[in-house]
């Protein structure tokens, strides 16, 4: 027997599974705030019985939250069938009728990945997409576009005021909340020295007076108020909403606008990261970001390098 042409097989086999079959609950730990305890995605899943929205904030690239959000849905579906609806930042509101078109294989893959601007990691969101399809499960393409989210930054509301009826479609309505008190505070330590507790003037991003509140309130206001419509037309779905953790950490950005227009939305939040302490987690260094705390293994490879 030839040991060597084995060894290579086994290991050539290996390699082609997707990163998602390498992956276990050995990989991850849930905890419940309210509950002060270890708990599983089944968990999660009976909880939001009582509830409407799930909020799911994510680390873009970790490689075991998007095998969770997979999971989760899957779970979701499986307990209450097509009341299920995903809505995802990852999509612009301007691509809705791209969604709807392929969600119902009126077009092929390669037009909606090219026309609805998927993300360069597409392949970490295509397992719930292609659940959706599947399924016959609606798919919200909750974001503003990133013109507008551009324009708000660079020129503010005015600009966007000025703009037709039709574009104006595709983010919340004008005027718009934008962040304050602690949410506030964090996008400035995005773009100001920490040390510098100042508040004279919007935080600032690159060259051109480009303000990140303005910009940044426009894409949580627009996905809330996504949601908050949808569930005026579906009153009886659940909404499983995937976001940047930076998005609904701490109930901030779109919970906080959800909770604006839509103030009786019941809503749950996960905040999922990966952290060095695993499996040795210290909770409460955690518990504030949201309802369930997920905590990932970083030692899986991630999907991409930040």
């Amino acid at each position: 027997m030839n040991y060597f042409k084995i060894a290579v097989f086994f290991l050539i086999t290996f390699s082609r599974q997707p990163l998602s079959a390498q992956i276990t609950e050995k990989n991850y730990k849930i905890y419940s705030v309210k509950l002060a305890k270890e708990v599983s995605i089944n968990d999660i899943v009976e909880d939001l019985k009582s509830y409407d929205v799930l909020f799911y904030g994510e680390e873009h690239n970790d490689s075991v939250t998007h095998f969770l959000e997979h999971k989760i849905l899957e779970s979701l579906f499986a307990k209450y069938s097509n009341t299920v609806t995903l809505s995802m930042e990852m999509f612009e509101r301007d691509v809705q009728p791209i969604m709807n078109e392929y969600l119902t294989s009126e077009i092929k893959e390669k037009s909606f990945k090219k026309d609805a601007r998927v993300w360069s990691n597409y392949r970490d969101y295509r397992p719930m997409i292609e659940l959706c399809k599947k399924n016959k499960l609606d798919v919200i393409c909750a974001n503003a576009a990133g013109r507008y989210s551009n324009l708000a930054g660079r020129k503010g509301q005015k600009a966007l005021m000025a703009l037709p009826a039709e574009s104006k479609k595709y983010f919340a309505p004008l005027p718009y909340d934008t962040a304050s008190g602690k949410y506030y505070d964090k996008l400035m330590g995005l773009s100001h020295d920490p040390a510098d507790t100042s508040k004279k003037a919007a935080p600032v991003m690159g060259m051109g007076g480009f303000s990140l509140i303005m910009a940044q309130s426009l894409w949580d206001a627009t996905m809330a108020y996504s949601i908050s419509e949808y569930l005026k037309n579906n009153k009886t779905k659940k909404i499983f909403q995937v976001n940047g953790r930076f998005h609904s950490d701490e109930g901030f950005a779109a919970v906080t606008q959800l909770k604006k227009y839509s103030p009786k939305t019941k809503i749950l939040i996960i905040s999922s990261a990966a952290d060095d302490s695993f499996p040795n987690i210290d909770w409460n260094k955690h518990k504030q970001l949201g309802d369930y705390i997920i905590i990932t293994d970083p030692q899986i490879p991630k999907t991409y390098k930040d």
